[in-house]
């Protein structure tokens, strides 16, 4: 089974990962993830790939019920325990079923798709252009913002050039876009897309 704390960037996509760093930003500084220390002797392992799967209406809605719920569980759990324990990976299950999900799993795996495809779009026109597109669109943006401090740049577009460098994951089902633009904007409330 899969932790029950995704990281960052949702266990989701670089897209997701450049608008958590990005689209976060309130115009005096940008939220940064938590990181834990880096162990200079393990090895780097890339995370398995996203299961990609072709996105109902039933399960988009199934993601805008169950999320805060969703999450209400995660941060209170991360709050009194590092590793994932019976008891929250119980409350995680029934959240997910009470919502047409098969499991916490399936939740995660909808979630992921939905980031993917959610993190190409552009939140001024709420058009689809792609993760690449709105990263380099964020990274104008704060270079052209002179209200943030030096550092607080640096750190930003460091993560930005990052994401940009890392391979785009090419939405592979493509109704997923028409999908995911159906409930934009419930979706980017959500999920915090819905800057600018």
């Amino acid at each position: 089974m899969r932790a029950f704390v995704r990281p960052l960037a949702g266990a989701l996509s670089i897209a997701w990962l450049t608008a958590a760093i990005a689209i976060s930003y309130n115009g005096s500084a940008l939220a940064q993830p938590k990181q834990a220390p880096m162990n200079p002797m393990a090895t780097p392992q890339a995370p398995p790939p996203m299961k990609q799967m072709a996105l109902t209406d039933k399960q988009v809605e199934g993601i805008i019920a169950a999320h805060n719920d969703i999450e209400a569980i995660i941060e209170k759990a991360s709050h009194h325990n590092a590793k994932p324990n019976p008891k929250v990976i119980a409350q995680l299950e029934a959240v997910a079923k009470k919502n047409g999900f098969a499991s916490y799993d399936e939740y995660t795996d909808v979630d992921e798709n939905i980031s993917l495809v959610l993190g190409g779009f552009d939140p001024a026109t709420k058009k689809y252009v792609g993760s690449d597109a709105v990263i380099k669109s964020q990274i104008a943006e704060i270079e052209a913002d002179k209200k943030m401090s030096a550092q607080d740049k640096k750190q930003a577009l460091a993560g930005l050039i990052m994401a940009l460098k890392a391979p785009e994951s090419p939405v592979e089902n493509k109704g997923n876009i028409d999908l995911v633009a159906k409930y934009y904007d419930k979706l980017a409330a959500l999920l915090g897309h819905d800057q600018q």
